[in-house]
């Protein structure tokens, strides 16, 4: 049991090192660039479910907010998670959550992974766009045509994706009893 525990620990700590990468790769689509952390973050949930995943988010956001620089454009602080973006950053801690919670209620399978990842998007992008909306004192249209609505079609098919792939990766760790 205690090997097993400090097994999924060393998996979380490496599924937050990918985050971090993921979230230095950025596709520059004007007018907002969009970068591979979401995707990262549904395939770390898919993959290792609401305990471990949540871990392994919890750790990538708590390293950016100590300094190191795993926020998107190698930044990380204190600051960053107080600004206008910090909420879509710390929303990615409750939507990893949800999509384990959800998957372990109603199974690892596509369609529920499908399902799981982009009601995660709208966690994700609620939760931000509030805090955008307060944080950059934007009214609510401001902050919804900036801060939501560029974000959903290529986050939805980032969740898809990520249930697709997570839960093939999934199934895979799972047989060779990797976690």
């Amino acid at each position: 049991m205690r090997n097993n525990r400090l097994k999924m620990m060393i998996v979380a700590a490496l599924f937050a090192a990918i985050i971090a990468v993921a979230a230095q790769i950025i596709i520059n689509i004007p007018p907002i660039p969009f970068t591979l952390m979401t995707i990262a973050v549904m395939l770390t949930a898919t993959i290792l479910g609401a305990k471990y995943g949540t871990l392994a988010v919890s750790v990538y956001v708590l390293m950016g907010i100590i300094g190191i620089p795993v926020f998107a454009g190698m930044k990380g602080g204190f600051g960053i998670v107080l600004g206008p973006t910090g909420g879509y950053i710390v929303a990615i801690i409750p939507a990893t959550l949800f999509v384990g919670w959800y998957l372990e209620s109603f199974g690892h399978t596509k369609v529920q992974a499908i399902i799981a990842n982009m009601l995660a998007v709208f966690i994700i992008l609620a939760l931000g766009t509030v805090w955008l909306k307060f944080v950059a004192d934007l009214p609510w249209n401001g902050a919804l045509k900036g801060g939501m609505l560029p974000f959903i079609l290529p986050d939805l098919v980032k969740a898809i994706v990520a249930a697709i792939i997570g839960v093939l990766i999934r199934k895979r760790l799972v047989t060779a009893k990797l976690i």
